[in-house]
């Protein structure tokens, strides 16, 4: 960015650039499309028990593509050598929450100095095993440990609530989703 012929510093803050963020703010209060953004991967099963996982994807960012190796526990039937589908899920989650929680404090003009998280999610196989017509999981609980300059603990409390309301993976847990399945 330049300013009368100087180079100016992007604005970031806690590891989030400010000026980006505005950016969007601005292009969505303009046009509300904008702000969909598609997440999209394809994916195969492998069949080969001697590669070390069940599941392939690869998924497409900005600036690359990653490939993502998952494998089932072998209570589900799988080997146990790579994370299962559901450790993806709550580390998606946990890092959803967490980065719309700094987002939120970055907006607020709360510059934190420590963030932690502990996140806890018990899933119940009963329904997967066809034993018991019980719900999938209780819910999910995150242990935060945030502390800011300013010391103002209400402040962050404040930002928790905003987080849940505002976090599109809380969303996706805490509302239904319509999913829609089709044999190619």
């Amino acid at each position: 960015m330049r300013l009368f012929g100087k180079v100016s510093m992007p604005n970031i803050v806690n590891n989030v650039d400010l000026d980006k963020v505005s950016q969007t703010v601005a292009n969505g209060k303009n046009d509300k499309n904008t702000l969909k953004k598609p997440v999209k991967l394809q994916g195969q099963w492998n069949f080969d028990q001697n590669k070390g996982y069940q599941f392939k994807t690869e998924l497409s960012f900005e600036k690359g593509k990653e490939t993502i190796e998952i494998d089932s526990p072998s209570f589900l039937g799988g080997q146990g050598n790579r994370l299962g589908p559901m450790a993806y899920c709550i580390a998606g989650i946990t890092s959803c929450f967490i980065g719309t929680f700094v987002g939120i404090a970055t907006q607020k003009g709360i510059k934190l100095t420590k963030l932690n998280v502990n996140t806890e999610c018990k899933i119940n196989f009963a329904k997967t095993f066809d034993v018991a017509d019980e719900p999938i999981t209780e819910g999910i609980d995150f242990e935060i440990e945030a502390q800011s300059e300013d010391g103002d603990r209400k402040k962050l409390e404040e930002i928790i609530k905003l987080a849940e309301e505002r976090c599109p993976a809380v969303y996706s847990m805490s509302h239904v989703i319509k999913v829609n399945t089709r044999i190619k």
